[in-house]
């Protein structure tokens, strides 16, 4: 095959091996793909007697680099680049070759996917994790999507008019986002920038209502013009500015549910998102307001601001999070039984909330801003006339307070809820609002000191001791509390994640006794139930994929690992090599796997399965962690994997792939 080395004499003399995008007109992947198709020529004629020359030079392969240039992967020096080696290669309906590197690791793969004998896959490798990967979906011998994985991240581009940019995104974990937002604003790339910002398009597909559209649209509409003056007065961001990372209040996501009339389907939403950054040796932060996820997208609700100097940057707490006008003002009708003094402090409140701070107020704004909502709702409390208006003005002063806590910026708001809470201790001791106020002075106060801490290991376990104490004082003073659940569901996680599963099982145990029909309850009797099944039989059932019905029992005689999955977990996919070298060694003596796939949205499914090979059979769960088979057994993150003997009996309800190498040969002889 003389014709790869003519192809590869050709490309070294063309210094094609330089990183141009062009040699006398020839583009440099249709000469790897031609010298592909040679390759693959050779294998089909010769599979069992390939001659090292028959491949690209190692020097060739290695020349190539991503479309995109945010990729970290391995490069090799060019002295080492002789100890490297290219092997033709085929899996399924795809050929190509595989480059290695001196210790044999792999560094790339190509391939040609469509068996048109032009390659239209590159991939790329870091510590023998694939971490990059370009692709010709349309097979025109361009580039239209691109792909970050495993430890490089969820990343996932379409190039439409395939130009070498990105002009949608695909998938972008909501951390991502962030990361990419700094890097348009660091390089004044307003169309970059408007990619992870979110539009019309997005507010009609989650269905938000207009009260709440119209706040946020309001915050976006002049991208360019507020991007471009938010720089021109940063000292805090320029073309040296890097991301470091992703920063919230909240350790998850809040879910807003449909019914609360805020839109049509669930919100998953971030609160009081903070981007750290570090230009030229200096560390700064940037505020990103509120992340909300659309589909496999995350996306900004606000033109990121740069935190200038003294002046502190703060949210009036996020559009989404904010009640909803008629849950949190009274409807004032011609008939209704309102003082003039309540009328002219409702009007207060709502011309207050109209002048709400701006990513753009000083602290002193906020602090002005919530001392005097505060005085307007106690003025409104003391007019009330029934408990339930009380109520109601007090859990907005409290709900008000917490959340101007949360953002970092209002400190004192921390004391005004003690206070509070002090007072309903002494004036209304038995009131379910005495632990509601507790709970939620614990968690702004927690905020505050975990911004305290972040840059302090010891002071970050001390503040997580700290924590738990907390939690136990309050689920021992206030176990009926509806926030008792959440606090006991914390503790029983941190026990279980610690290895302390005895205790673990105490707090779930509370936790199903006496929240029960909570959400938190039924996770808690599935934890329990999945912590005692060992030695048990399993039963197990779904639906597929292909919406075929799956059923455990029907593998009796073979030895079978459930996995509970997502495609957007990093630990998931890390694993997959080595859970798929396994399968392929234990497969045909008898050993089988389930997937039960927790992925909320079903279109990037099947694409990851056929990207990454983990064809077995996937039961699907439609409400993810939700669902019926997350709570079943109380899954509280993944992977989680159970093994199960031949006669359909429980060994392990939490194995690793680790213990499927120490047990699987006793299992399978």
């Amino acid at each position: 095959m003389s014709s790869v080395k003519e192809l590869q004499t050709i490309c070294d003399r063309d210094s094609l091996h330089r990183d141009l995008p062009q040699a006398n007109g020839c583009s440099r992947r249709l000469v790897l793909s031609l010298i592909a198709l040679v390759a693959m020529v050779c294998s089909e004629i010769c599979v069992s007697n390939t001659q090292a020359d028959e491949s690209p030079s190692p020097t060739l392969a290695l020349s190539f680099r991503p479309v995109q240039k945010d990729v970290e992967y391995e490069l090799i020096d060019k002295a080492d680049h002789a100890k490297c080696k290219v092997e033709v290669e085929r899996i399924g309906k795809a050929s190509g070759w595989v480059v290695y590197g001196p210790q044999g690791q792999i560094l790339r793969r190509f391939q040609d996917t469509n068996a048109d004998n032009v390659v239209d896959r590159w991939r790329y490798y870091h510590r023998g994790y694939e971490v990059y990967r370009d692709m010709d979906s349309n097979f025109n011998n361009k580039v239209d999507q691109s792909r970050w994985m495993n430890i490089a991240g969820t990343r996932w581009g379409l190039d439409q008019n395939e130009d070498g940019k990105i002009d949608q995104w695909k998938m972008i974990s909501a951390e991502e986002v962030t990361r990419e937002a700094i890097q348009a604003m660091a390089a004044g790339d307003a169309a970059r920038l408007s990619l992870v910002v979110i539009n019309k398009n997005d507010i009609a597909t989650l269905g938000i209502q207009p009260e709440f559209a119209n706040k946020i649209l309001a915050k976006v509409e002049k991208l360019p013009e507020t991007m471009k003056t938010r720089l021109s007065q940063s000292k805090t961001i320029n073309e040296k500015t890097k991301w470091v990372r992703f920063d919230s209040s909240m350790l998850m996501p809040f879910v807003i549910p449909a019914d609360e009339g805020k839109a049509k389907l669930d919100l998953h939403v971030y609160e009081n998102v903070m981007a750290i950054i570090e230009t030229a040796g200096t560390t700064g932060f940037v505020q990103m307001g509120e992340v909300v996820r659309v589909g496999d997208v995350w996306k900004l609700t606000q033109v990121p601001a740069p935190v200038e100097g003294d002046t502190m940057q703060v949210t009036e707490g996020g559009t989404l999070m904010q009640p909803k006008v008629g849950s949190t003002t009274p409807a004032m009708t011609a008939d209704s039984q309102v003082s003039d003094k309540t009328r002219k402090l409702l009007t207060d409140l709502q011309q207050l909330d109209g002048k709400a701070p701006t990513p753009q107020s000083s602290a002193a704004d906020l602090a002005t801003y919530n001392s005097l909502r505060v005085e307007i709702l106690r003025g409104l409390l003391a007019d009330s006339k029934t408990e339930q208006e009380r109520t109601q003005w007090l859990t907005q002063m409290i709900d008000g307070l917490a959340a101007a806590v949360q953002t970092g910026k209002y400190v004192e708001g921390a004391k005004k809820l003690a206070a509070i809470e002090a007072d309903l201790k002494k004036q209304r001791p038995n009131s379910e609002l005495v632990p509601y106020t507790t709970y939620r002075r614990l968690l702004a106060d927690y905020s505050t000191r975990i911004q305290a801490a972040q840059a302090d290991n010891e002071k970050s376990e001390e503040l997580h001791k700290w924590w738990l104490d907390q939690l136990k004082t309050f689920v021992t003073e206030y176990p009926k509390s509806k926030d008792s659940a959440d606090a006991l569901l914390q503790l029983a996680i941190f026990e279980e994640f610690s290895g302390e599963i005895d205790q673990a099982k105490q707090w779930y145990q509370k936790l199903d006794i006496n929240h029960a029909l909570t959400d938190s309850g039924k996770r808690a009797k599935g934890a329990l139930k999945r912590l005692d099944m060992v030695g048990k039989p399993l039963v197990l059932k779904g639906t597929g994929i292909d919406g075929q019905p799956i059923d455990l029992s029907t593998y009796r005689g073979k030895t079978v690992l459930v996995i509970f999955w997502a495609t957007w977990c990093q630990p998931c996919t890390e694993d997959l090599p080595q859970i798929k070298a396994i399968y392929e060694q234990y497969r045909a003596k008898g050993f089988e796997i389930i997937g039960i796939n927790l992925d909320t949205q079903k279109e990037g499914i099947a694409p990851y399965i056929a990207q990454n090979g983990n064809s077995w059979k996937h039961i699907t769960e439609s409400d993810g962690l939700e669902g019926e088979a997350a709570i079943e057994f109380g899954i509280i993150s993944v992977p989680t994997m159970f093994l199960i003997d031949p006669q359909g009996n429980v060994i392990s309800n939490a194995s690793s792939v680790e213990e499927l190498k120490e047990k699987l040969p006793t299992l399978i002889k």
